[in-house]
């Protein structure tokens, strides 16, 4: 048994996953286990802990070795686990001579985690693929300046710093060459990408660099970005780029300002709202996915009901719901607490005003052509994300125009 990877968590940890298998790989690395963990939430964390103990019951003999944002913020926790043999921070993980390091015997140092507030740059970590997908990932920047009261990620991951554009350009090139046939530019607060680069180029600059430098590639997509930040080259970039994909995800959390400023957000409902508006006025069939927590502390049934309603109101498709859950070391977890019975409900109905927003759109696709390009033989993705099961037959990257015959709730059905 060589290397796997177990991820949780973002695109952004499906990457540097990529990255860290190919290097543990050419190190040498046999029987390894690593998990890539998450710490948004709570559940996420422990949700890592229990694989970790799942993997060691069914492979005793395998070296498990955990990384990610939760190791990054919780290391003495993991390294109290039994079943895992090293703990490695998130600028620890990405540098190859951490994987030769790991190989010496002589070597003892099961905890390596530097102070993540400490790193000022971020480097292109190159892969000439993602095995089995026609989809790639590309990290652009990393880290983030801002301090939302509930969100422990900064101290998973630090200080905005950006990849330079020449090296990303190069990178989705490099990935295009290998058979991707869309490229996802992603990181943790996208829309602060190029402050701490010289000039200052905004996330615009990049994605206009990236599709005028690789004219092939058919797919540009972007994931979740900060709609506040949102720059006047990417606004303009989405309304005249038919390479960019009509899908975006926002960070918007909330629909009702007092929460939105417990928060620390740095929007209102009402410019979430023209946000919107003004995106599906530029691009008319552009799709919009969010992140909402339910249950935020002191949230009243009054302001959940705004966030309920900001579904309909931004026309939302794809959300992301996340029950409030308490990191320790925020200012969110001491502020008055909702009951645990009452988060749960909040997020159960704000779920299904999400499956039922991404019912009507998948409806009012029926009886459409969609472009689609496939991803596993069966499976893939039209250009505002929804997936599609296609007929036998269909090969992995290949571009196609189908007719909708119906869908299933969640993906459509090719005809």
């Amino acid at each position: 048994m060589g290397v796997e990877v177990v991820t949780f968590g973002c695109r952004l940890n499906i990457y540097e996953s990529e990255a860290m298998e190919r290097q543990a790989r050419e190190a040498g690395h046999e029987n390894l286990v690593i998990v890539n963990t998450c710490a948004v939430t709570g559940e996420a964390a422990r949700q890592a802990r229990q694989t970790i103990r799942r993997i060691k019951r069914e492979r005793p003999e395998a070296r498990i070795v955990v990384t990610g944002c939760a190791a990054q913020v919780e290391p003495g926790a993991f390294a109290a686990m039994p079943e895992v043999g090293g703990v490695l921070g998130n600028h620890e993980k990405m540098k190859p001579e951490t994987w030769g390091a790991l190989l010496d015997p002589a070597d003892t140092e099961r905890v390596r985690v530097a102070d993540i507030m400490a790193v000022r740059e971020t480097a292109l970590h190159l892969i000439d693929g993602m095995r089995g997908r026609t989809r790639a990932f590309v990290q652009v920047q990393n880290g983030c300046d801002h301090r939302c009261t509930f969100c422990i990620i900064p101290f998973g991951r630090g200080n905005s710093r950006s990849a330079p554009m020449g090296a990303v350009v190069e990178q989705v090139r490099t990935l295009y060459q290998h058979g991707a046939r869309e490229v996802v530019l992603t990181g943790v607060d996208m829309t602060g990408y190029g402050r701490d680069l010289p000039g200052a180029p905004a996330l615009g600059t990049l994605v206009r660099a990236v599709l005028r430098h690789v004219p092939d590639l058919p797919r540009l997509r972007l994931s979740s970005i900060d709609s506040v930040e949102a720059d006047a080259d990417l606004l303009d970039a989405i309304a005249t780029e038919p390479r960019l994909m009509p899908h975006l995800h926002l960070s918007l959390q909330a629909g009702d300002d007092l929460v939105l400023k417990r928060m620390k957000r740095r929007h209102s409902r009402a410019e979430a709202i023209r946000f919107c508006q003004e995106v599906r006025r530029l691009r008319p069939d552009v799709v919009l996915g969010a992140d909402i927590i339910a249950g935020f502390p002191t949230e009243t049934e009054e302001a959940f009901a705004r966030s309920l309603d900001l579904v309909d109101e931004c026309g939302l498709t794809h959300l992301h719901v996340f029950p409030f859950s308490p990191r320790p070391g925020t200012p969110a977890a001491r502020m008055p607490q909702v009951p645990r019975d009452v988060v749960k409900d909040r997020a159960r109905r704000l779920r299904e005003r999400g499956e039922a927003a991404l019912r009507r759109h998948l409806d009012a696709q029926v009886g459409t052509w969609a472009r689609v390009l496939v991803e596993l033989g069966d499976v893939g993705r039209t250009e505002s994300f929804a997936p599609v099961r296609l007929p036998g037959g269909a090969r992995a990257g290949d571009l196609l125009e189908v007719a909708i015959a119906g869908h299933d709730g969640r993906a459509l059905i090719a005809a």
